[in-house]
């Protein structure tokens, strides 16, 4: 990860799982952020979360309910208090949840609260620290786009994919997978609008991944949450302007939609 200088970085759904290593890696990092921000829904029972706090000072816990503007709002308002004048240079966008539902199962209060979490919740995020990540886009002397920067990365799903219909066989998960969809949708149209500012917006798959939304009744999957961050991090230190608007996954491989 030679070069990947980030100052400050953002993650949502830290309690556990990608969102948890993601905060791990970033410490554990040679030139680690001068913050890093963990959100959570219950940051009082986020245990792991508060060991690392306690040994790294740079680490910032903060509340935040991503289907709620108001939570959103105030966690900003929080992290910009942090960062003294100082923009937000990385966004993940990496809280999300599943409904092991079917075509004949969907239900209008799952397809909205999923829907409401997975896209809703990163697009008032964006919003929301937009300003931010644009000071940190402006106060950089670095040329053209890059996650050191400033940049929005919405983790993803290959079971978004319209062409793939990846994993079709752990479940139709119909909400989900449009979920996924129409989030891979909101980063192209963030690319188009943001790129102009200095920030790169990028879809992320981190694999199958042995979580407990990763894992499917006895279907074990086969990478660990080690290795996909490991990868997820790789790759965020390789993307260019050139990578603005792309559906990727974890080991920088190009997606179809």
């Amino acid at each position: 990860m030679a070069g990947f200088n980030v100052h400050s970085v953002l993650v949502t759904g830290t309690n556990q799982g990608i969102g948890l290593e993601l905060i791990k890696q970033f410490l554990e990092k040679s030139n680690p952020p001068k913050w890093v921000f963990a959100t959570c829904q219950d940051p009082e029972g986020a245990q792991e979360l508060q060991n690392l706090a306690s040994r790294h000072p740079n680490l910032v816990i903060v509340a935040l309910e991503v289907t709620d503007p108001a939570s959103i709002k105030a966690t900003a308002a929080r992290v910009e208090e942090h960062l003294k004048g100082s923009g937000l240079n990385l966004l993940i966008n990496n809280a999300a949840i599943v409904r092991p539902t079917t075509l004949e199962t969907e239900t209008l209060e799952d397809m909205s609260l999923v829907y409401t979490t997975n896209v809703t919740g990163p697009l008032l995020m964006s919003q929301a620290f937009l300003p931010l990540l644009k000071k940190a886009a402006q106060g950089s002397s670095q040329k053209g786009l890059s996650c050191s920067k400033a940049a929005i990365v919405n983790i993803s799903s290959e079971g978004g994919s319209i062409q793939n219909i990846a994993f079709w066989h752990l479940g139709q998960g119909i909400s989900y997978r449009c979920s996924k969809a129409a989030l891979n949708m909101l980063t192209k149209c963030q690319s188009l609008v943001y790129g102009n500012d200095g920030l790169l917006s990028v879809a992320v798959h981190p694999g199958w991944v042995q979580t407990d939304m990763g894992n499917s009744g006895s279907l074990q999957a086969p990478l660990t949450v080690d290795a996909s961050v490991r990868g997820i991090l790789n790759v965020l230190a390789t993307l260019s302007e050139t990578d603005n608007g792309t559906f990727v996954d974890w080991e920088g491989k190009v997606l179809p939609w």
